[in-house]
């Protein structure tokens, strides 16, 4: 029932943009799709712009998918009363480590309405400190990606269009996970980060990116 309902979200979203089921046999490769990933994770045929809209980062200024271009993007929204999305918080954060050096960016966005408030202590306290974390308390830019449930998770590619998505949770340091993403990495550019970095915060580090 999730893949169903994510599938009809995405179809939405998209505007009707084709999308193909893993048992599909199209004549180009298709990215590996093992385990949870063969049941949940949506590819759409032909990449689409991902949609444009704002957050905030954790520092309180703006922030913006574009700011990520020439990195693999995977989008997570979540929420510190989301259980499945806390359990998934670890292997995000190990994800980061694992691939963040082949051009991976793991972003995290709160849905919280206390924001940062409440976002910044509790993922230090969980001992997640490498993702990018943006704020999203309002709901607008989930609602822009039309998701009906959490945790909900968007692959991005270097030039900011939406190549796949799964709702659910994932353990996404998993070899299968590592898999589907290192199918889409050999497109990351290179000369990350971009000269700018005044905006986006990450946990514990002080960093930030605008």
């Amino acid at each position: 029932m999730i893949k169903k309902n994510f599938l009809a979200v995405l179809a939405t979203l998209l505007l009707g943009a084709a999308i193909i089921q893993h048992s599909a046999a199209p004549a180009v490769a298709e990215p590996p799709l093992r385990g949870i990933f063969a049941d949940n994770f949506i590819v759409l045929e032909a990449p689409a712009p991902a949609p444009k809209t704002d957050f905030r980062a954790l520092s309180g200024g703006p922030a913006k998918l574009s700011d990520y271009r020439g990195r693999l993007v995977l989008l997570n929204f979540w929420a510190t009363w989301c259980a499945p999305c806390i359990r998934e918080m670890p292997s995000l954060d190990r994800l980061q480590a694992e691939l963040g050096p082949e051009g991976l960016q793991v972003v995290a966005v709160s849905v919280d309405r206390a924001g940062a408030e409440i976002v910044g202590p509790f993922l230090a306290e969980l001992g997640v400190t490498r993702l990018d974390i943006l704020l999203d308390p309002k709901f607008r830019s989930a609602r822009a990606f039309s998701i009906s449930g959490l945790p909900a998770t968007f692959v991005i590619d270097p030039e900011g269009r939406l190549v796949g998505g799964l709702e659910g949770p994932a353990e996404w340091d998993s070899p299968d996970a590592l898999a589907l993403l290192r199918y889409y990495l050999p497109e990351a550019a290179s000369g990350w980060p971009p000269q700018s970095e005044a905006g986006l915060q990450r946990v514990g580090t002080g960093s930030s990116v605008e």
